[in-house]
């Protein structure tokens, strides 16, 4: 469908209507897997948006300056950034390392999107730059909800170690226990924990099913219950541990043990575990009215990807960069969780993905000192997502963007957040 932007003549806007299926694909053939996607071409945002980038921190609204030359190889230390080392980080001034390094993505990358650091659950720092839909000319702001994709795992896992802890859930029991009607053979040697580090052995059947049936991604939505059958419930094609697997079918299961467990929808469920008791209350599983995500910006070509509910516990959440930075905090820094679950959140069950439950573990570099930090990455249509969380309590950073940024450039912006963060700090300690 094209649409006119009605407003800056002849823009036009590009829509791409993708069910989840089709969508999954076309990225399984650019990227191959999670975290190692080329992206498409992202053009600067100065050329594709009419100039207009906007510059937000926390009670100044400007049009970005570009950084001096030396602010910016003192503090980015280079285009790609990636290879910022705590070495060659030179504090400017309060979040003036943040900030060149913010500015370099926005320059460099065309970065659409919000970025932010903080501390203990409290934003410090907070950008925001281009629009949040370009055919409405909305601006992005500091508290735009996008789509956080497969940081929804990490969400869901927690919740489920909530229930853990209140003893309606156990990790290591077979997922039969709750779900009587599930296959005894496979059943009986599936578990919580295979599901939750995607090394379950389960058949992808997601995909078949679609192609077979492309009405069971159209409403009226099938059951929980019923997906877990179609699609979740085939042959193991290897053992259960073996290794990784990232399908969404693992998700589809964890969905139906948490509505099992507590007798309600999983949306409600989640509400009463996670999202209420932390005040996140910008997130959600229904996509807001306007949001919008592109495969480009120049020309604007959106990218649409509607989520059956059945598919939310795996990908369908949208928040904001203050909802996740609040979540990091509470989930890993208080007793929100037992320490006994907080452990087990973060202890990395897939070595060679360095997957834990829900999520990544990452080894950031630091003022020379290697800090581990549970690492959330969420990647679905055009929405790219991030949310570090150092485990020593002394950093966390939110980036969330709507260009389909490479997942790659994503990490190391964090990263260098992270390290622009911490000089930051030492600066004005």
């Amino acid at each position: 469908m094209i649409k006119s932007d009605g407003r800056r003549s002849p823009t036009l806007i590009v829509i791409h209507r993708n069910p989840v299926g089709a969508v999954a694909a076309f990225a399984r053939n650019r990227r191959g897997d999670e975290g190692a996607d080329a992206g498409p071409t992202v053009v600067s945002l100065r050329q594709s948006l009419h100039g207009r980038v906007l510059r937000t921190d926390r009670m100044n609204d400007k049009p970005i300056s570009g950084p001096s030359r030396r602010m910016m190889l003192s503090a980015v230390a280079g285009a790609g950034f990636v290879g910022l080392s705590s070495g060659s980080v030179r504090a400017l001034g309060r979040h003036e390392a943040v900030g060149a390094v913010i500015d370099g993505m926005v320059r460099d990358h065309g970065f659409q999107g919000v970025a932010a650091v903080g501390r203990d659950g409290r934003i410090e720092h907070v950008r925001s730059a281009g629009l949040w839909n370009i055919a409405q000319n909305m601006p992005m702001e500091p508290d735009r909800q996008m789509g956080v994709a497969s940081i929804s795992k990490r969400l869901t896992a927690t919740a489920v170690m909530r229930l853990v802890d209140q003893g309606l859930l156990f990790l290591d029991e077979p997922i039969t226990r709750w779900l009587p009607d599930y296959r005894a053979d496979t059943g009986s040697r599936l578990t919580l924990r295979r599901l939750l580090s995607n090394c379950s052995g389960l058949a992808d059947a997601f995909m078949p099913a679609v192609r077979a049936a492309p009405g069971l991604l159209a409403e009226p939505w099938i059951s929980t219950g019923e997906a877990i059958r179609l699609f979740a419930s085939g042959d193991l094609i290897f053992e259960p541990g073996a290794r990784f697997d990232y399908v969404l079918v693992n998700w589809v299961i964890v969905q139906g043990v948490i509505e099992a467990a507590t007798g309600r929808p999983y949306a409600g469920a989640m509400r009463s575990l996670v999202l209420e008791p932390l005040g996140m209350r910008h997130t959600t599983p229904i996509k807001p009215d306007d949001a919008a995500s592109y495969r480009t910006v120049s020309p604007p070509v959106e990218w649409t990807n509607p989520r059956p509910p059945f598919l939310v516990a795996g990908g369908g959440y949208y928040s904001t960069a203050a909802d996740l930075m609040r979540f990091a905090h509470r989930v890993y820094d208080t007793d929100f969780l037992s320490r006994m679950s907080r452990d087990q959140l973060t202890a990395i069950e897939v070595k060679s993905d360095n997957y834990a439950l829900g999520g990544r573990m990452r080894k950031v570099a630091i003022q020379g000192v290697e800090v581990e930090a549970a690492w959330d990455t969420g990647s679905s249509s055009g929405f790219r997502s991030v949310l570090g969380h150092r485990l020593d309590r002394q950093g966390t950073v939110v980036i969330l963007n709507n260009t389909a940024i490479s997942q790659r450039v994503m990490d190391g912006f964090a990263e260098a957040l992270l390290r622009a963060h911490a000089a930051d700090h030492a600066a004005a300690a």
